[in-house]
């Protein structure tokens, strides 16, 4: 049961500012050492593809550093270096980002990672929570994130930017400490990393080109057109890294989605598509553009996707489904683990339906909410109110 600590404010170092290569080094490797460091960043990527990474919090047991990343002639590559340590943990939270840019810097992802909201979710502080509730919920202490929103890209940094980066790691580590300790107890640290496992994947962060096409969501049946969309959507993300800028700024979904359907074959034809402009549709973007609709028009028909799957057939019964909402909710309150972790609504349709080769029932989901959903869908479980809640109830016949 998540508890919170007393409020009393904890006492960390003063935060040092980091900008010259050596003393990132002297830093590293001393944190190197150390069982474990806290790690954040601040980043913009309004105007960028990849985000320009501003700043790197690290938190020791006597350290609080400020990196500025944006300080000339800074090499980062003692970072790399603790990033790389196995020994030494890196404590982060909600590291998606994070991981990202440390991929693209450093081409490979830190080792020995622990995510603070993953492992919270695993013990039950609610689904994705944030960081300023967690350290509440776990220290008392209320994070001021005035600074949420500053462009850390301008410099000088005030006092207040770099206070609040600090305070980043540095609570970090209370939150760490015991979130490890509440999961050793309960025997879920297994849980935790197996949830943790497919941040090591970089396919999380470098997905296929190819595939990218399904997020727009096209509602057409018609594979020449999701052949074109395939292929200019592709070409989009490459362009965009290219040119380093953002997706839509690019061109948009909207102007993506009618460009398949109209597989203009010309410059001047190009320019009337809503959103793009002439000086783009002659320029060397636009020629690129037609280049990739040339070749998803001369692709053979059995090189071409075919629509994504949706629900068809037999659709779940509507009462089932909640029904299966109302247990997974029970059984996520009995162990004190975040619903969304468990089961998706898709997984929930799924189970209605009678599929097996879902997440619920596989591991540790399994045994806190997967052969319980069977039982209830074979008829030999029954859901009724008592006065603590949601009282499960075996059944004698499995007609019940």
């Amino acid at each position: 049961m998540p508890k919170s600590a007393p409020s009393a404010s904890p006492i960390f170092p003063e935060p040092q500012i980091i900008t010259t290569t050596e003393a990132l080094a002297a830093l590293c490797a001393k944190l190197v050492h150390e069982p474990f460091v806290t790690v954040d960043t601040e980043f913009v990527r309004e105007r960028t593809y990849y985000p320009e990474l501003c700043l790197v919090q690290l938190g020791g047991t006597d350290d609080v550093a400020v990196v500025d990343a944006l300080a000339p002639g800074l090499d980062l590559s003692p970072l790399a270096t603790l990033l790389d340590a196995p020994e030494c943990v890196k404590v982060l939270h909600a590291a998606r980002q994070d991981l990202e840019i440390f991929l693209h810097l450093f081409g490979r992802l830190p080792v020995a990672l622990f995510d603070t909201q993953v492992a919270a979710m695993v013990a039950g502080y609610g689904d994705q929570v944030g960081y300023d509730n967690l350290v509440g919920a776990i220290t008392g202490v209320a994070i001021d994130k005035a600074h949420r929103f500053s462009d850390w890209s301008a410099r000088p940094l005030s006092a207040a930017q770099i206070a609040y980066a600090a305070a980043d790691v540095t609570h970090l580590r209370l939150v760490y400490v015991a979130l490890r300790d509440e999961l050793a107890r309960a025997g879920r640290l297994d849980w935790a990393d197996a949830e943790q496992a497919v941040l090591r994947d970089t396919t999380l962060y470098r997905p296929d080109p190819s595939t990218l096409w399904e997020r727009l969501r096209p509602r057409v049946n018609n594979r020449r057109v999701l052949g074109v969309l395939r292929e200019i959507v592709a070409w989009r993300e490459r362009e965009a890294q290219t040119l380093d800028l953002p997706r839509q700024r690019l061109i948009r979904d909207e102007s993506l989605l009618e460009i398949s359907a109209n597989q203009p074959a010309t410059a001047e034809a190009l320019a009337r598509v809503r959103g793009l402009t002439r000086g783009f549709a002659e320029g060397r973007s636009g020629q690129g553009l037609l280049g990739a609709i040339r070749i998803a028009k001369a692709l053979p028909e059995d090189d071409l996707p075919r629509a994504p799957r949706r629900h068809e057939g037999a659709k779940p019964s509507s009462a089932m489904v909640a029904l299966l909402k109302v247990l997974l909710a029970a059984q996520c309150e009995m162990h004190k683990v975040a619903p969304k972790l468990v089961a998706s609504s898709d997984d929930l349709d799924k189970l209605a339906l009678g599929e097996t080769d879902i997440a619920p029932m596989q591991g540790w989901r399994r045994s806190v909410f997967g052969d319980e959903a069977q039982a209830l869908l074979r008829g030999e479980l029954a859901l009724g109110a008592g006065p603590r809640g949601i009282r499960l109830i075996r059944t004698t016949s499995s007609d019940a």
